[in-house]
């Protein structure tokens, strides 16, 4: 209905109507799952993950690439991971309204932190840094090794359309330390005049991305902003990787590191492409080793958008326990000639 309307008015629509029962919805979901003890409000999102979760179409998308990246599982077993993945990522959002109390209180014995020596070395060596992570365990929680350590963050995030939404996004991130700065040219400049004076950037590397450098991800080629490789290039700095993960319900491991290092060639485009092949490969190896704690929804793979509705329509083959012969074919196919 909203999209017959001029941009004008869809807007005056949205500030009227859509928003405000948007922030009534999340108002709601933020309260109750904060007024309940930590423990409960994961438990509750973890189950409702595991019911809902994987009989929404979208989950059809995750099913396409847990096929395209692993082969060799069957359906079963790809299901499994969907289900995991579902109980993960409910419990992330429902843990969310917690998230400024645990980054008041990071030392709670709620999250493990290992090489919180180098996060320290980093702080105090004047020099500008780059963290890295990935939509994998509760990756919220990354943000926690901010506070721990006194290592401010400066996050490139898209701020929500919703005005109510981005101030609730905002209030729950009071307690990190860093400035939260939106996508686009005006935001890219602050980081890099944050770098300039010895600053740190945080970032996910994970996300679809329609622009960017044709990068290595599971063996097959995906867009891929270079941001991290320009950064990395252009001040020489360190580059740290930090993995998120959920151990057992609401509680979780932070790792940082090793250094992520990349010979230099003095070719730009061939050292911006090994960085970002380096970069990926370490979230590879995150996923490989507990693929329920990745976001699988991602359209990540280029012929994802389409071929996971050619999936979807062949369910009843697949609740058979049979991959159908021409999605499974037509996933594995490399297209090289797209580097």
């Amino acid at each position: 209905m909203f999209e017959r309307l001029s941009h004008d008015k869809r807007r005056k629509l949205y500030c009227v109507i859509r928003y405000p029962f948007e922030a009534v919805g999340l108002l709601f979901f933020c309260v109750f799952f904060r007024l309940m003890p930590l423990d409960w409000a994961s438990a509750i999102g973890g189950w409702l993950g595991r019911k809902i979760g994987p009989r929404l179409k979208v989950s059809w998308v995750a099913r396409y690439n847990l096929m395209k990246v692993f082969p060799e599982k069957s359906v079963a077993e790809i299901d499994e991971i969907v289900v995991g993945m579902w109980d993960n990522v409910v419990r992330t959002f429902a843990e969310y309204p917690h998230l400024r109390w645990l980054s008041s209180h990071y030392d709670c014995g709620r999250i493990e932190y290992i090489g919180s020596d180098l996060m320290e070395q980093m702080r105090d060596d004047g020099k500008p840094g780059i963290f890295f992570s990935a939509h994998i365990g509760n990756w919220e929680t990354a943000s926690v090794f901010s506070c721990k350590t006194g290592v401010p963050f400066h996050r490139i995030y898209r701020g929500a359309d919703n005005p109510y939404v981005e101030w609730a996004f905002r209030y729950f991130r009071l307690k990190i330390k860093g400035e939260l700065v939106g996508k686009g040219v005006g935001g890219f400049r602050k980081i890099v005049s944050a770098m300039r004076k010895g600053g740190h950037l945080a970032l996910l590397i994970d996300q679809k991305m329609n622009e960017g450098i044709w990068a290595d991800f599971f063996g097959f080629p995906v867009k891929t902003t270079p941001s991290l490789a320009a950064l990395a290039l252009k001040y020489g700095c360190p580059v740290l990787p930090i993995r998120s993960q959920r151990l057992k319900g609401a509680h979780y491991r932070l790792t940082a590191g090793p250094f992520l290092t990349v010979e230099k060639t003095g070719d730009t485009e061939k050292d911006t492409l090994a960085w970002m092949n380096a970069a990926n490969k370490v979230l590879e190896g995150w996923i490989r080793d507990d693929p329920t704690q990745w976001f699988w929804v991602h359209k990540r793979f280029p012929e994802t958008k389409t071929k996971w509705v050619e999936l979807y329509r062949q369910r009843k083959l697949w609740k058979k326990g049979i991959k159908p012969a021409d999605v499974f074919a037509s996933s594995q196919i490399k297209h090289t000639n797209d580097f």
